[in-house]
């Protein structure tokens, strides 16, 4: 039986930042004030919003204890992660979406889990509200992982990247004052998990499905009017990772897996660019995706894995990569019209 009489201290502080989300704001709220594992604090950081997102929050802190809420100007999602992460005092650090809801033994399990295993990371799996596949990942289920293995993953991967679906030890974060990049428009989530990473001693994967995000208007496949993912995708190939993050690999491998990591993502970039969208004209989207193909980095990534791509990727994107190699947009808006027909 769960009792509520608890100590002081936490046992995981769950950090979620908010910036207009007063359409789903309260069904996250709920779910995590039903969490079986009671002795859990909310920081919700109120990063300026310009609706009723903090009044809902005031409504359900004013009744629940363990609701804390922090309101700053508008900074961004990373300065409110950040915020969270200096006001947080639990033993372990999870994150969750303002628009995104979790299962009642989200944070039990992910507790447990750790606490048994006494490792740095609990990885689990998430899932679109509306989609039929689960997001999962190659690593063995239940077993303690060297955190070398995930860094290499995370490097040329970008469907781990998330904070979401992980159980961070808060003093491996506090110790080596590891923040989120304030500077950087996307991505800022593979960084803290690089960062993260390079310090943690291993990790486990564990086989649950806790964590269930919404793709609102805003999120990111719905607003590339105003989000350049591509420019994002530079910024994380450029960055000058600290030093403390090569110990994990040589620079080699550390230039291949990021070249690899920027030409899927160039690969997926030209889909989401030339599906049906209201948001760009058919003109735009052609130039952006020639911009894209012929920029030099891309230019400079591909000659460094062609060779690797081309024996690992399925048929479809072989045939996309040919036509980035040859700089032909009209070649990648066919393939892509005509992948997005046959799945219709």
């Amino acid at each position: 039986m769960i009792t509520k009489e608890r100590g002081l201290k936490p046992k995981v502080s769950v950090i979620v930042p908010v910036f207009n989300a007063q359409d789903h704001i309260r069904d996250c709220i709920k779910s995590l004030l039903d969490q079986t594992l009671y002795d859990c604090e909310f920081l919700f950081i109120n990063d300026g919003s310009r609706d009723h997102s903090r009044q809902i929050i005031e409504e359900y802190k004013n009744k629940e204890r363990r609701i804390k809420l922090i309101n700053q100007e508008n900074k961004g999602v990373s300065s409110a992660r950040n915020n969270g992460l200096s006001s947080a005092s639990g033993d372990y650090i999870g994150f969750v979406d303002a628009d995104d809801f979790v299962d009642k033994e989200m944070f039990s399990t992910l507790y447990q889990s750790a606490k048994t295993s006494n490792v740095d990371l609990i990885l689990s799996n998430l899932k679109g509200e509306n989609q039929q596949e689960t997001q999962d990942y190659p690593f063995p289920f239940n077993r303690d992982i060297d955190s070398g293995y995930l860094f290499s993953y995370l490097l040329e991967n970008e469907n781990c990247n998330t904070v979401c679906n992980k159980l961070y030890k808060s003093r491996v974060i506090k110790e080596n004052e590891i923040r989120f990049p304030e500077h950087l428009a996307l991505g800022e989530d593979g960084i803290f998990n690089l960062l993260y990473v390079s310090k943690a001693s291993a990790f486990r994967y564990i086989n649950y499905l806790g964590y269930f995000y919404r793709e609102v208007i805003g999120s990111a496949t719905r607003n590339i009017k105003n989000i350049d993912y591509f420019e994002g995708s530079l910024q994380i190939y450029n960055l000058t990772l600290p030093m403390n993050c090569l110990k994990q690999s040589d620079v080699d491998e550390v230039n291949l897996l990021r070249s690899k990591k920027l030409i899927k993502n160039v690969i997926s970039y030209t889909y989401l660019y030339f599906s049906s969208s209201e948001e760009l004209t058919l003109l735009n989207r052609f130039i952006y995706i020639r911009r894209m193909i012929s920029h030099e980095d891309v230019r400079k990534a591909l000659a460094n894995v062609y060779q690797i791509l081309s024996r690992d990727l399925g048929r479809y994107e072989k045939y996309l990569l040919e036509m980035i190699k040859l700089k032909s947009t009209i070649g990648v808006f066919i393939l892509t019209s005509y992948s997005r027909l046959r799945n219709q």
